[in-house]
Formats: C-alpha cells, sequence, structure tokens
C-alpha cells in the first residue's frame, strides 16, 4: 500500500498558507508603520523640551517659529519638509502663550514613503502641550495616536 498525500490535500494545504501568509503580511506591515511613529513621537517630544526652553528664555511662546525650535530644510535640523532621511515632516501649527502644538505630517513623495500597507501618506500626528499646565494631549489622523 503506497502512502502519501492527495493532490486535493496538497491544494488546501497551500491554500491555507496562502491565506495565513498574507493576513500575517498585513498585520506586520501596520505594526512597521506604528513604529515608524515612534520616529515622530520622539521628535515631537524634544520639540516640547525646545519649547519649553524658549519660554523660559523668553517668557512666553509669542512670536515662536520653526527656526526657534530647529525645524527647517537644513541638515541637521528637524525637517519641515519631507526629506529622504526622515518619515515625517514637522511644524507648529498653533501657539498662544502658554500653549504650543506640533504637528508631523507623514511623508509620501519626497520622503520615506509608506511602504505596502495601510495608506498613510498625509496623516497626521499632533502634541499639544499645555507647558503652564504641564499637559500634553496627543491627537491626529493616522495610526500612531
Amino acid at each position: 500500500m503506497k502512502r502519501g498525500f492527495t493532490l486535493l490535500e496538497l491544494i488546501i494545504v497551500i491554500i491555507i498558507i496562502g491565506i495565513l501568509a498574507t493576513l500575517g503580511f498585513t498585520q506586520y506591515a501596520r505594526l512597521i508603520e506604528k513604529a515608524r511613529g515612534a520616529e515622530a513621537r520622539t521628535i515631537l517630544g524634544d520639540l516640547r523640551k525646545k519649547a519649553a526652553g524658549y519660554r523660559l528664555e523668553h517668557g512666553s511662546l509669542a512670536g515662536i517659529a520653526n527656526a526657534d525650535l530647529d525645524i527647517s530644510a537644513a541638515a541637521g535640523d528637524t525637517p519641515s519638509v519631507c526629506a529622504p532621511s526622515h518619515y515625517f515632516s514637522y511644524t507648529i501649527s498653533a501657539a498662544g502663550d502658554p500653549s504650543i502644538t506640533v504637528q508631523a505630517t507623514r511623508c509620501g513623495a519626497g520622503g520615506k514613503a509608506p511602504d505596502a500597507g495601510p495608506p498613510t501618506a498625509g496623516q497626521t500626528l499632533t502634541l499639544n502641550c499645555n507647558l503652564l499646565a504641564g499637559t500634553d494631549v496627543w491627537g491626529g489622523t493616522g495610526p500612531w495616536d
């Protein structure tokens, strides 16, 4: 008596493996994109610290600009435009003493664009800080908040 698998059994196993691989890849892509949001969280936290330093030095946040937080297109600064070295671009989206809102926008063209997975280009992560009360509120339109 010969032992082995029938063609039907092999096809069923291949289909199951294909379904599991597809689900795994989708979850992996989401996990990678969420991890890239850690870059934005770290940089937004650094921008918060710089804004607090600016407020201590100048007495208020009135007149604060991107350049005061080292946000520019220059090498070595936090990128204000999508750059090949970053997944996000950064800007001050609102400021009024004692609050500031800094925003990270996910790059598409011109920066490290999203890979396969959820479409995240153009979505945002925001940090709204009240430096006097010491409160931080995270928000945005992407899967990172």
